[in-house]
């Protein structure tokens, strides 16, 4: 029996799984703030190798702090996963093969190869496998997914301002795939080609791109990501038959338009703003998880989420090295840090970890 299994899957009052959070750097921080909060959980110890940083984050959450994975043997149901992508695989695997469950933050690995290995130990040890795509939980984003139907057209700008941190990964697998996850759940048809472009700015690795996916179903979807600009836009707009959804996830508002047909008369266009009810997404997450963990069912981002838009954000990655990609290509074999190489092309380095 695995040493989560071992007894409970309960803290000592029969009713909360007992959690960790592994990483607490800027993100890993606000999931140990959360999950301190949340009455269905039992936070129970932070990890970090930064010993400062542990303890600050324990002084925080009332957790214990430890610096090595080791030490929360036996002691947890479950884990949320904020470090660097290059040490999702390696961290996790052992967890999920003890059948402790395993948030991890997106992208959710390397590789493919080594997102197929998580989701494997995951099914093979009973743990729950779910992976932080949190734009999903963005109240905006759960409004508007159930109106959308056979689009046609998506457009999508996700735009932000500067920062240091995530600079070890180029903006497609730092915010676009966000996007990708997001676009895939909606269209239901595989992506035929991929047209990409993409520069560096600020950084070494690629600050701003454009990718235009086309579908096997004819939907055509246009991203554009930065991490590079003044302002900070999350928008997603759908357009499809006699239809307009328009989702700002950074303002959490969502707008719908529909053209009525009557015959004999000219089409009508109405709508409006929708009702959003406000919320933290990555607190929905957590929710999320920890009722996954407790049995209430599978997480609504799980492994094979995650790996789709993995596999995804490596063909655009690929796209942009070469100005197209189509079916039946899969290349998410290859490594984030198989593109250390420099491209010759753009002057840039394609690689590193969330």
């Amino acid at each position: 029996m695995s040493d989560a299994l071992d007894g409970s899957r309960r803290s000592s009052d029969g009713t909360r799984p007992r959690i960790a959070v592994v990483g607490v750097g800027h993100f890993g921080r606000h999931h140990a703030r959360i999950l301190s909060t949340l009455p269905g959980a039992l936070l129970v110890a932070v990890v970090d190798i930064d010993a400062d940083r542990a303890a600050a984050a324990a002084a925080e959450t009332g957790a214990a702090p430890e610096t090595d994975v080791s030490a929360l043997d036996g002691r947890v149901d479950a884990v949320t996963l904020a470090v660097p992508t290059e040490s999702h695989h390696a961290v996790a695997l052992p967890l999920l093969e003890r059948g402790v469950s395993v948030l991890v933050e997106k992208p959710m690995a390397r590789s493919v190869a080594e997102a197929d290995a998580l989701i494997a130990a995951a099914e093979a040890s009973g743990a729950v496998l779910a992976v932080g795509h949190t734009e999903r939980y963005n109240p905006a984003v759960t409004v508007a997914l159930p109106l959308v139907r056979a689009p046609r057209f998506i457009e999508v700008h996700r735009i932000g301002s500067f920062s240091a941190r995530s600079l070890d990964v180029d903006v497609v697998f730092d915010v676009m795939i966000h996007d990708l996850d997001i676009i895939l759940t909606t269209v239901g048809a595989e992506v035929a080609t991929i047209e990409a472009v993409g520069v560096p700015v600020l950084t070494d690795r690629v600050d701003i791109a454009n990718a235009r996916l086309r579908f096997t179903s004819g939907c055509i979807a246009n991203l554009t990501a930065s991490r590079i600009s003044r302002d900070r836009v999350r928008k997603l707009r759908f357009f499809q038959q006699d239809a307009y959804i328009s989702v700002d996830c950074a303002e959490q508002e969502v707008e719908g338009w529909r053209v009525t047909r009557t015959p004999g008369c000219e089409p009508t266009i109405a709508g409006g703003k929708l009702d959003v009810p406000q919320g933290e997404p990555l607190e929905r997450e957590l929710e999320d998880f920890v009722r996954a963990v407790a049995g209430g069912g599978p997480p609504r981002v799980g492994g094979a989420d995650g790996r789709r838009a993995l596999a995804l954000a490596h063909r655009v990655a690929d796209a942009m090295e070469s100005g197209r990609d189509e079916i039946p290509q899969e290349t998410g074999d290859r490594s984030l840090f198989d593109r250390l190489r420099v491209d010759g092309a753009q002057g840039r380095q394609d690689t590193g970890d969330a």
